[in-house]
């Protein structure tokens, strides 16, 4: 198992290059321009409240699969802006050879499963692949048109690309969908509905990209957001699904982290070796998800707020294994880094331990006891650490 496990880790560890891939979309406060790594996680966000608008025989889990791997390429072959001029086929050679590369470092099986994945999706004509492009097609349109004001030039873009672009199947596809950007692009109000009550819960959790953690990217660049994070450990539970508890839905876990961070938007990130106040924390982040998820219309919100509670509670096999891995994904990250955020802290073994062994212990042991002896080795290694 360690063998299969540690090419599983090289895996990920890989994939967080993707968070340094910058695309020509920026987030709706004009603040910067948007990563591969938070587009991913955004565009699984919209596929997952937009689901009843889902093509018939859709798997929307498999649809939000195919969207958290569909950039992975990215890493080698580089994003490529719709306004721009490309060879199509030299594109499609990158891809494919990026493909080849970084899910190769996966373990045999797993690695023919996600190319799979990847190759359904890049041909688009199954349900589950249809969906997830049209997400893929609309989400940086709304991203343009939904902000306060239009960042210069994108509102041109964002017209050629709904209405002659690769969107354009949008307005026999998508009709209530394409009629709200065309009213968004021709300044028209729009009329209060179920969409636009989901669109406006989309638009509001783009702020999670500006929500800074304490962890760093594995190349110690910066530190990450909650969003790029929330993509990275929803991959996680995919990629080691086989290491979840008896009687887990890694679906229903990879629908919890994609949900779990939201209510930083409100609350903030809470690290876990700082030594802030834990209750005045969850008062800030209940309130957060009383205000987040109600913005969403009907029945959806309680369903998703039920979920974050879920997760919270940390007691059943769902949740347990999320948690595990929520725990996880930052130490591999330090490992990385030559010791990240835990040099900044000051972490020990002892206190390492005390607040992160527990919950991966309870969820996934087999990880932890992959984990442990790797992150003692790095924790002694630190300067605060040593005789």
């Amino acid at each position: 198992m360690s063998e299969r496990l540690t090419a599983q880790m090289q895996f990920l560890q890989e994939v967080d290059r993707l968070k340094s891939i910058e695309r020509s979309n920026v987030l709706l406060d004009h603040s910067r321009h948007e990563n591969s790594g938070e587009h991913s996680w955004h565009a699984a966000l919209f596929a997952l409240v937009l689901s009843d608008d889902a093509p018939k025989g859709c798997d929307v889990n498999r649809s939000i699969q195919m969207l958290l791997v569909h950039d992975i390429v990215e890493i080698d072959a580089g994003d490529h802006p719709v306004d721009q001029g490309h060879d199509a086929q030299e594109i499609a050679r990158k891809e494919a050879a990026a493909a080849k590369r970084i899910f190769g470092i996966l373990p045999k099986d797993q690695c023919d499963q996600i190319t799979a994945l990847w190759c359904e999706f890049e041909a688009g004509t199954t349900p589950d692949a249809i969906y997830a492009k049209r997400i893929d097609h609309l989400q940086p349109i709304l991203q343009v048109l939904m902000a306060p004001s239009f960042y210069p030039g994108h509102r041109e873009i964002a017209a050629h690309t709904l209405r002659v672009g690769r969107a354009k199947r949008l307005a026999h596809d998508w009709p209530t969908a394409n009629a709200f950007c065309e009213g968004l692009l021709s300044g028209a109000p729009a009329n209060k509905n179920v969409l636009t009550q989901k669109l406006g819960f989309l638009a509001e959790a783009d702020q999670l990209k500006s929500v800074t953690r304490a962890s760093l990217l594995c190349d110690g660049s910066r530190y990450e957001n909650s969003a790029e994070h929330s993509w990275h450990v929803m991959l996680w539970a995919m990629v080691l699904a086989e290491y979840a508890p008896q009687g887990c839905d890694v679906s229903r876990v990879i629908t919890m982290l994609l949900l779990h961070d939201l209510v930083e938007i409100d609350a903030g990130d809470a690290p876990v070796f700082s030594d802030q106040a834990v209750a005045k924390q969850e008062a800030a982040e209940l309130a957060a998800a009383d205000r987040i998820f109600g913005l969403l219309p009907g029945d959806q919100g309680p369903a998703m707020r039920a979920i974050w509670d879920e997760f919270e509670a940390a007691q059943s096999p769902d949740a347990l294994f999320g948690k595990a891995l929520d725990r996880a994904a930052p130490p591999l990250q330090n490992i990385a880094s030559g010791g990240g955020s835990w040099i900044e802290y000051e972490v020990t073994w002892s206190r390492f331990e005390a607040r992160v062994a527990q919950k991966i212990r309870a969820g996934a042991p087999g990880i932890w006891d992959w984990l442990a002896p790797r992150a003692r080795d790095m924790l002694k290694a630190l300067p605060h650490n040593r005789p």
